[in-house]
């Protein structure tokens, strides 16, 4: 545990971190990169689950939706990703410590446990789907999982900037 301690207190304290959490404009710009990030991947995930409910797109097939969304999906997550992590290593003592970052940190684990699932097992006949015109009860599941994962996400991720602690400058 010593060693998780150390690696937080050192990315807290690195240069990157100090410059990041420091400027009067390298923060609020990363986060707000973070934002629109976490808004396009939210917002094309929210499109394909509400597909898999029935409540969109109810005339398209679930193969042509995904393929046509889901590249804007990882694009977003890749600066969803690099961006919070830089966000992170501004205050990684602190975010670490915070019951709304670790809830966020869980319920993104879980969305990518929910993605492997339904990708490995559930998504396997749909191009049964189309023929069929029912979308299966079990993608539909997912896709209901899928949302309430992914909003949980949003929602932790803003109540972590209330709940934080500042970092006291010397």
């Amino acid at each position: 545990m010593n060693e998780l301690s150390d690696l937080l207190k050192f990315l807290n304290d690195s240069s990157l971190g100090v410059m990041i959490r420091e400027n009067d404009y390298l923060f609020p710009s990363i986060e707000s990169l973070h934002v629109l990030s976490d808004a396009v991947v939210f917002g094309s995930i929210a499109m394909v689950d509400l597909h898999l409910l029935g409540l969109t797109f109810k005339r398209s097939d679930f193969t042509k939706v995904s393929t046509e969304l889901l590249p804007f999906t990882w694009f977003a997550f890749v600066f969803a990703l690099i961006s919070g992590a830089l966000l992170f290593i501004s205050n990684a003592v602190n975010y670490s410590a915070n019951t709304y970052f670790q809830i966020k940190i869980a319920l993104l684990l879980l969305a990518g446990v929910n993605m492997l699932v339904f990708q490995r097992l559930i998504s396997l006949d749909q191009h049964r789907w189309a023929r069929q015109s029912q979308i299966p009860s079990s993608a539909r599941l997912a896709g209901l999982i899928s949302l309430c994962l992914w909003l949980g996400v949003i929602l932790c991720g803003r109540w972590i900037g209330f709940t934080i602690e500042p970092v006291l400058v010397n």
